[in-house]
């Protein structure tokens, strides 16, 4: 559709020139006229640059309270409450910002790829990097799709060069991302990470689909030959995109999913990889994926050879590459599977406590699933510079807008009624805590999902550790067993202890604001600390 037809007088913008849904290299001659800082790299993808936030600002994030919405939203620090005067102040400020600009680019997608559930998503934005980067993490609609759209379900206003006045009332800072679940609109200001729609477009799934039944999820899927799926949780930096794209099975979604009564689909038609020291010989599946179409976000190069240099932390460590699924050579498109037979929950543990594989009872997979224990790797978030432990309901806490038993319970429901199997990695250090210890090498941690996947795991020995009582096999195809058991890892096995115990407080403090809402199974599933720690 050319720019002088295409309208959007109902979403309170009347500018004329309007780019909806261009081919990504027509988004690549507009980046380079129009978006400074914007450049073609000698891979054929775009480098861009998304301004003095690096990261997302969840601190700046609001959902409007309604009369519709306020007795089921888990308000708190994660979804902070806004009035909706206060929205309409920022609605209008994004409105009359977008209406001075000379062009905007529309992209129209769908969230989630079982047609069933997906969610018509408009995006509206000033960046032409923005808008190529929607076009990747959405799912691509057909021509006649297109054509035949109509009204979207959600929209999103992305003014992000544009500040919040941070006296407006509610406002922490000059950035500003709502959301509004009775207008199915988001506003962001003052950002310009790209991340901050992702994120939102999941946020709004995570409100929607539990309505229908419909577990969502932060994690990652891909499927084996026999067409048995495997599901990996965890936050940024656990290993989620690196350890689901595997060329032995075909990956269904790096980042974001739902589980119905069929099976599982994936949110989104992209990725977004963290590229921080990406080299072809540990991660060749993404790699490979850096193209042509391809966003490189904050990554460094050299502007006369234009050669990508995934070394460089010039600008921050959250470097990252969108691109669409169908990048990855071995991606299963549609992105739908099968009931999981595995889930394996990730966990960047910074005290190098947690063993690298344990079994885990139905018990204390709900445990660590309302947990959510692992450490925000440094440049995720904005002031986020060292590994620090953190605990995020769900594996995706920041996300959630239900209290998080809601989800726990649904997935407990279907782990029952499928069969599926719970696995707790460690993906973080080993040998001692952040300063001392070593992270476990990701050939080890491949060759550890391997075996789960493969059925190895399921009757091997194993020992149980004192504090956590997690069942941890003592060997492994193709690992040193000497790194299966944490505390013979450590020089000084009392320090190890001492730091397990540590740990297992952190765990039963955190746990004690879900305990009203958990069964005393669940509850025991947790750390054993001796009275005298």
């Amino acid at each position: 559709m050319s720019k002088q037809t295409f309208d959007l007088t109902k979403h309170d913008i009347t500018v004329e020139n309007i780019i909806r849904n261009p081919a990504p290299g027509r988004f690549y001659e507009e980046a380079v006229k129009y978006d400074s800082g914007s450049a073609l790299t000698e891979k054929g993808s775009l480098v861009v640059r998304s301004g003095k936030r690096t990261g997302r600002s969840p601190a700046d994030k609001r959902v409007v309270n309604t009369d519709s919405v306020s007795d089921e939203i888990w308000w708190g620090n994660i979804n902070i409450a806004l009035d909706e005067h206060t929205f309409k102040i920022n609605h209008q400020r994004a409105t009359d910002y977008l209406n001075t600009c000379e062009r905007l680019y529309v992209i129209d997608g769908f969230a989630g790829w079982d047609p069933e559930y997906r969610l018509k998503v408009r995006i509206i934005a000033e960046r032409p990097y923005h808008g190529l980067f929607m076009h990747n993490m959405l799912i691509r609609p057909t021509q006649e799709e297109l054509e035949s759209f109509g009204e979207p379900d959600f929209v999103v206003y992305n003014a992000g060069k544009f500040p919040a006045n941070k006296f407006t009332e509610g406002m922490t800072s000059d950035a500003s991302v709502d959301v509004n679940f009775e207008t199915n609109t988001m506003v962001i200001l003052g950002t310009e990470y790209a991340g901050e729609m992702k994120k939102g477009i999941f946020t709004v799934m995570n409100y929607l689909m539990p309505k229908e039944d419909v577990l969502s999820m932060h994690c990652s899927a891909n499927e084996g030959d026999d067409g048995d799926v495997a599901l990996f949780f965890g936050l940024s930096g656990t290993g989620k995109t690196t350890l689901s794209a595997d060329s032995s099975r075909k990956l269904i979604g790096d980042d974001e999913h739902c589980w119905s009564d069929k099976g599982i689909f994936n949110i989104e038609g992209g990725c977004y990889a963290k590229t921080i020291h990406l080299s072809e010989e540990k991660e060749p599946e993404i790699y490979n994926a850096i193209k042509f179409g391809t966003v490189l976000e904050n990554v460094g190069y050299d502007p006369v050879t234009r050669e990508v240099d995934f070394d460089d932390t010039t600008i921050t460590v959250n470097t990252r590459a969108s691109y669409p699924i169908e990048f990855i050579s071995n991606a299963k498109i549609p992105c739908v599977g099968n009931h999981p037979k595995n889930i394996i929950f990730l966990t960047y543990d910074a005290f190098g406590v947690l063993p690298p594989v344990s079994k885990l009872t139905p018990e204390q997979a709900m445990y660590h699933f309302v947990s959510g224990y692992t450490a925000k790797v440094a440049g995720t978030e904005v002031g986020v510079t060292d590994p620090e432990a953190t605990f995020s309901a769900c594996f995706g806490a920041a996300f959630l807008v239900w209290p998080p038993s809601r989800y726990a319970e649904m997935l407990a429901k279907k782990m029952k009624e499928h069969g599926a199997k719970a696995w707790l990695i460690n993906t973080g250090l080993t040998g001692g805590p952040y300063g001392t210890g070593e992270r476990i090498d990701l050939k080890s941690t491949r060759a550890i999902i391997n075996a789960i996947l493969e059925g190895k795991l399921d009757e091997v020995n194993t020992e149980k550790d004192d504090v956590f009582s997690l069942e941890i096999p003592t060997s492994c195809p193709d690992v040193n067993p000497e790194i299966l058991i944490p505390r013979n890892t450590w020089s000084d096995p009392k320090a190890y202890d001492k730091q397990a115990e540590k740990l297992g407080k952190l765990f039963t403090k955190n746990f004690e604001k879900y305990a009203k809402e958990s069964s005393d199974e669940i509850i025991n599933a947790g750390p054993k600390i001796s009275e005298t720690a």
